[in-house]
């Protein structure tokens, strides 16, 4: 297969962009988010990660021609059967609140009624070669832990201060960044997505990117 050199990023997310960038630069990888080119971010009417991820990089990659990496992620709660889900964003406001992480959180919670609740965040990744790819390269990360109904730590964004993940004393919005990004749901899906894109030779090794 041709490497790709060249690949834009479905989303506007600056931290996004920036996590992604710094793990895919090694590999000699140039990557853009569809803000800076201008591209729109189109609807996502979806009810699964996947076809969401899938309909993001699709919009993307037919502005370019090119590749293209989208995401979708979000939190799901065991208690009230895997939601929010892909409406994680904007759960509050589809209740009538604001588009607002606290009232987020804080509507979780009066559903919850106050209760703990096992949960995960996931994070669905796509790429595409290009527009019409019949072959996606699809790559799913979830980390593991609890709902506290008590926030804890000023880091981190979403749902962070909430979510104590597995094997851990510290919730996601008290973590370093650096420790949270090394085992979160989107490191792990970008990690097996790398790992695809080396099988396929679609990116150098590290060895290769630095000769």
């Amino acid at each position: 297969m041709t490497s790709i050199e060249d690949l834009v990023l479905a989303s506007s997310n600056e931290g996004k962009l920036l996590e992604f960038q710094g793990l895919l630069a090694p590999y000699g990888l140039r990557l853009r988010s569809q803000r800076e080119l201008g591209i729109e971010a189109p609807a996502e009417p979806h009810p699964s990660f996947l076809e969401n991820a899938l309909t993001k990089a699709r919009a993307a990659s037919r502005r370019t021609g090119g590749a293209a990496l989208a995401d979708d992620s979000g939190i799901c709660v065991d208690l009230l059967n895997d939601q929010p889900g892909v409406l994680s964003a904007r759960w509050a406001e589809l209740h009538g609140g604001p588009h607002q992480d606290d009232a987020n959180n804080k509507l979780v919670n009066q559903q919850l009624n106050g209760r703990s609740s096992s949960a995960y965040f996931i994070c669905v990744l796509v790429l595409l070669r290009w527009p019409d790819d019949p072959v996606p390269l699809v790559a799913e990360g979830r980390w593991h832990g609890r709902w506290l109904s008590e926030a804890r730590g000023e880091a981190g964004f979403g749902y962070d201060p909430h979510f104590l993940p597995d094997g851990q004393l510290l919730t996601a919005a008290e973590m370093p960044m650096a420790h949270k990004n090394s085992m979160s749901h989107r490191a792990l899906a970008i990690n097996r997505l790398i790992k695809q894109m080396l099988d396929l030779g679609l990116i150098a090794t590290h060895e290769s990117a630095g000769n």
